[in-house]
């Protein structure tokens, strides 16, 4: 077990444009903006030194500002489309932090998609990269509901289905068929160095974290945006 203390930065990723939920990232979710949920659930971490907004809209710099976290630059406008790659996102935040501040030990992603994060949720994310030096990236992932060995289909030329993987063996029931999992953006967590040298998230050992469905919401479009709306209702109902 590694008992050296990393240094852990938070990031989150928030485009202006978005065109499955216009404004998405400061539209009200229960009369808060959406990326105030992710802004908090990192400033709440203590294993995260700060928290850092990288973004090209002015508005939701004023946003995140206001919520407690840093925005100490802009993201330039080829990274800002929505063909622009995250993951060159994530590299131009690591290189611009670490040319102001020097090199840190981890970075943590907390996309403003899933509202419903926790704390807990990070900071698994973060101790599986503080006691695995060999794990490169850690995802979180929840249950999925459909399996392609099982209840997922394909259609060939003819139109005929068949399951999108056959199994090995005859099979009646679900639970007979290897456990699937649904990747989540409640949080991802790496070493800048990986990310830097690597192309695409699954270029190196990644592990997971194993998030409950009622925190796993990812909004995407504005039936997800009406979903969360429900679920945060009723969370404030059960306070």
């Amino acid at each position: 077990m590694n008992n050296k203390k990393l240094r852990a930065i938070g990031f989150i990723f928030a485009r202006g444009g978005s065109k499955g939920v216009p404004g998405k990232n400061i539209k009200l979710l229960a009369g808060k903006p959406l990326i105030a949920y992710a802004i908090e659930a990192g400033l709440a971490c203590q294993s995260l030194e700060t928290v850092i907004v990288s973004t090209d809209d002015p508005l939701i710099v004023d946003v995140a500002r206001q919520f407690g976290a840093e925005v100490p630059f802009l993201r330039p406008a080829e990274l800002g489309s929505d063909t622009a790659s995250e993951w060159l996102a994530w590299q131009h935040a690591i290189s611009t932090i670490q040319a102001e501040r020097g090199e840190f030990d981890l970075f943590v992603s907390l996309p403003t998609t899933s509202p419903f994060k926790s704390v807990t949720d990070i900071q698994a994310c973060i101790d599986i990269l503080e006691n695995d030096p060999k794990t490169d990236i850690v995802i979180t992932v929840r249950e999925a509901e459909r399996n392609p060995y099982f209840n997922m289909v394909k259609l060939d030329k003819a139109g005929y289905a068949d399951v999108v993987i056959q199994p090995d063996i005859s099979v009646s029931r679900r639970q007979d068929v290897p456990a699937v999992y649904d990747v989540t953006t409640v949080a991802y967590a790496s070493r800048p160095e990986y990310i830097m040298r690597a192309k695409r998230l699954f270029d190196g050992k990644v592990k997971t974290v194993l998030v409950p469905a009622e925190r796993a919401l990812d909004i995407d479009t504005p039936y997800d945006f009406m979903l969360a709306e429900c679920i945060a209702g009723m969370s404030f109902k059960n306070l």
